[in-house]
């Protein structure tokens, strides 16, 4: 099973910004964790990050045509603001999406309450910090299974 992590802005900045909000373990650190957790489920993880837009619509849509069976996302600020990212999402169905945020959004300045890509999405898991990215595996490794 091959699952692609994507990354937005940042993201490469967990573990030195706010980490009242997003935690102290690196960025680094987050991705070990990922691709160990990934090798017990026996995926093969590939995980990038870009502070860019377009790289991470151009990544969303390289996972649909290299077969990829499932994308966990962190779009970081893109989540508020990026209908670009919602219809790469919408144009790679049936690829399965799940979206992920350290913090819980929900609870923060009200601009964040907003996901566009949620809608297009089949899970997002919120205010988990880096766990939230093993329960994303998790929830794709069951829905690529079942379906």
């Amino acid at each position: 099973m091959k699952i692609l992590i994507i990354n937005g802005p940042n993201i490469n900045m967990i573990g030195i910004r706010e980490k009242n909000i997003y935690g102290t373990l690196s960025y680094e650190k987050i991705i070990q964790l990922i691709t160990q957790e990934g090798k017990k489920r026996g995926m093969e993880i590939t995980c990038v990050q870009s502070n860019h837009e377009g790289d991470l619509v151009t990544w969303i849509q390289d996972a649909y045509f290299e077969k990829y069976d499932g994308i966990v996302i962190n779009p970081g600020a893109y989540t508020h603001t990026s209908i670009a990212l919602l219809d790469a999402i919408k144009a790679i169905v049936p690829l399965p999406v799940v979206e992920v945020h350290l913090s819980n959004v929900d609870e923060r300045e009200s601009f964040r309450h907003l996901s566009y890509i949620s809608q297009a999405c089949i899970a997002t898991i919120k205010g988990h910090k880096e766990q939230g990215y093993i329960e994303a595996l998790d929830i794709l490794q069951a829905h690529i299974t079942n379906n």
